[in-house]
C-alpha cells in the first residue's frame, strides 16, 4: 500500500489531518509549504487548482476538505475507535459534528481572519469582528452536548472531537478566545494534552523549520 501524502501549512486546517494521521499510527508523506500556497509555490496548483490546504493524495484519491482527510486517515486501514460505523450508537451525530466543525464553526472564523486580521487596511475589519460574533454563537451547539460529555460522541475520543476541536484551537491563536465558553476552554485543553495531538504539532513544526532554513 503507497504512503499517501499530504501537502498542508503548519497550523493550518490540514492540522486535523496530521492528528488523525498520530492517532489512528497512519503513515503519510507530510509536505509542509509557505503560506500562502498559492503565491509562494504556485506549483502546488498543478496539484490543487484551488490553491487551498490540505490536500491528501493517496494514489488515484485525492481530498481537499480537511474533515474529509481526518475520516479518511482514521479510518484507511479499516475500523477503528476514532471513527463511528453505520448501525452503532452515536453514528448520526458523529457525522453531523465532523461536519459541523467546518461548516459551521471555521466558516466564520476564516471570514473573521480575512477582514479583520489579513485585509483589515482595506476598511473591511468591521466585517470580519461580525462574523466573530457569529462564531461565538455558532458554539452553543457544542458547548450543550459537552455539558454532561468528556466527547462528542459514543463516549469516546473521535475524529468529530478533532475536526470541532481545531476550530476551539485556532480560536485561541487568532484572538478569538474571549468569546470561548469555559467549557469548551476545558474541553480544548483535554484533547490538546493528546500525545498525538502534541506530537503533530510538532512535526508540522519542524516541517516548517526545515522550510524556512531551505528558504
Amino acid at each position: 500500500m503507497m504512503t499517501p501524502v499530504l501537502y498542508t501549512c503548519a497550523g493550518s486546517r490540514g492540522l486535523r489531518a496530521t492528528w488523525a494521521a498520530e492517532e489512528a499510527g497512519t503513515e503519510i508523506d507530510l509536505r509542509i509549504l509557505p503560506f500562502p500556497p498559492r503565491y509562494l509555490a504556485p506549483e502546488y496548483l498543478e496539484l490543487n487548482p484551488l490553491g487551498t490546504v490540505p490536500l491528501l493524495i493517496d494514489g488515484d484519491t485525492q481530498l481537499t476538505e480537511s474533515c474529509a482527510i481526518a475520516h479518511y486517515l482514521a479510518t484507511r486501514g479499516g475500523t477503528t475507535d476514532l471513527a463511528i460505523a453505520p448501525g452503532e450508537r452515536d453514528y448520526g451525530e458523529y457525522l453531523d459534528y465532523t461536519y459541523h466543525a467546518d461548516a459551521t464553526i471555521t466558516f466564520p472564523q476564516t471570514v473573521y481572519m480575512r477582514f479583520a486580521i489579513f485585509e483589515k487596511d482595506k476598511g473591511w475589519a468591521d466585517a470580519g469582528h461580525a462574523y466573530a460574533k457569529w462564531f461565538h454563537k455558532r458554539l452553543v451547539k457544542v458547548e450543550q452536548r459537552l455539558d454532561v460529555r468528556e466527547f462528542l460522541c459514543a463516549d469516546r475520543f473521535t475524529v468529530a472531537d478533532i475536526c470541532v476541536g481545531y476550530a476551539l484551537i485556532l480560536a485561541q491563536s487568532v484572538g478569538l478566545d474571549d468569546g470561548v465558553p469555559q467549557r469548551l476552554k476545558e474541553y480544548r485543553a483535554r484533547l490538546t494534552a493528546r500525545p498525538a495531538y502534541q506530537r503533530a504539532v510538532a512535526r508540522e513544526e519542524a516541517g516548517r523549520t526545515a522550510l524556512n532554513r531551505e528558504g
